[in-house]
């Protein structure tokens, strides 16, 4: 198996885990310690504690909140992946539905850096609607 294939293996377990599984803990077992997320809240990087932080809270407002990965392309220690994250805002009982891009910089088998841009969550259209 090639870098790239055992990379891709570990962000698609990665988001499965963290996401999917509901496990927060995940972040601190793959992340690096100097871990750097260059797409933090007002644009600021943010590390390992308040990645999980946010993490949490966005598990205790969306419940059910999944991803499904729809690309998942790796090529030296890179790996950029395409989702789609769907959930149940605990606020107000909606469901919302937002796209976007992570790309990750794996370093001896961990995270070492992130960017993103994700859509801006919206409500989920009923079968009605076509496209």
């Amino acid at each position: 198996m090639t870098l790239q294939e055992l990379n891709k293996m570990f962000v698609i377990g990665h988001f499965q885990e963290l996401v999917n599984e509901k496990n927060v803990n995940v972040i601190v077992k793959n992340f690096l310690s100097d871990f750097v997320d260059h797409e933090g809240p007002n644009g600021e990087p943010i590390g390992v504690e308040a990645g999980k932080a946010r993490m949490a809270a966005l598990g205790t407002r969306f419940p059910d909140l999944h991803v499904d990965l729809r690309d998942v392309i790796a090529e030296g220690d890179k790996v950029v992946v395409r989702g789609v994250w769907t959930g149940t805002d605990s606020k107000t009982g909606e469901r919302m539905e937002f796209h976007g891009f992570v790309l990750w910089r794996i370093e001896n088998g961990r995270f070492a850096e992130r960017w993103a841009t994700a859509t801006e969550p919206s409500k989920m259209c009923g079968p009605d609607i076509l496209w």
